[in-house]
């Protein structure tokens, strides 16, 4: 895990010092794009080729309801980092949340195989240090497809190299055992995202990184938006 951090980490600091000499189409979120859709197109055929054919074989051997738990399992050990960085931005009362939702969730559900904590109202909240960052001030930077991590950017970027070295997996022991679990994550988001790629729309490339970038938006803003004339809008919203 540690290497693997490490090598997000280079790899943030090659692109920032290097600029990445690479054709952009005006976008100014995208002054990479020959680079970006590069890194793209290896992204989408490791995923037609290996990853999809995997998924669908977990799926198919995967009761429902093992699926669920293994899902409620990582959003469960995510809420460590979810209460830390909650810690970080300030959010003392959302902090509060996450940590009696992991409390509740891995004595009562098990480690998190079942989320009790959302039937009695304890509604799970996503952040990361990539948000954290943006809380800070921190811009987003030039928008960056990383290898197999997918759509992201300068800050997001180096905020999972962060999320990764401080996660509870980073903790597991074996090394075999640790990549084992990363990966099992991988693969149960990676099922439960099959079928959908009949919503892609138009370019691609350009569909991903609109909506990354939006979602990140909303993330950020924690689903406050604003309306044409620059105002706060009037109610918060889950996508």
């Amino acid at each position: 895990m540690q290497r693997k951090v490490c090598a997000l980490l280079m790899l943030l600091s090659v692109l920032g010092v290097a600029g990445v000499n690479a054709e952009s189409d005006g976008d100014p979120r995208d002054p990479w794009e020959g680079f970006n859709r590069g890194v793209f197109a290896f992204n989408n055929t490791a995923d037609e080729y290996l990853v999809q054919p995997v998924a669908r074989g977990y799926r198919q051997v995967t009761p429902a309801i093992v699926d669920q738990g293994i899902a409620n399992f990582f959003n469960n050990i995510g809420e460590i980092k979810n209460m830390a960085n909650d810690l970080l931005q300030g959010k003392a009362s959302d902090a509060l949340v996450d940590g009696g939702r992991f409390i509740i969730n891995t004595t009562v559900g098990v480690i998190g195989f079942f989320d009790v904590a959302s039937y009695i109202g304890l509604k799970r909240e996503s952040e990361d240090f990539g948000q954290t960052m943006a809380v800070w001030g921190v811009g987003p930077g030039p928008y960056l497809v990383l290898p197999f991590l997918g759509p992201s950017n300068l800050r997001d970027g180096a905020g999972q190299g962060v999320d990764s070295y401080v996660s509870v997996t980073g903790t597991v022991d074996p090394e075999a055992a640790r990549y084992g679990m990363s990966l099992l994550d991988l693969l149960q988001v990676r099922a439960s995202l099959l079928g959908t790629e009949g919503l892609v729309s138009g370019d691609k490339y350009t569909f991903f990184k609109d909506a990354y970038l939006q979602r990140r938006e909303f993330l950020i803003n924690d689903g406050q938006l604003k309306d044409d004339f620059g105002d706060e809008d009037f109610e918060s919203f889950d996508f």
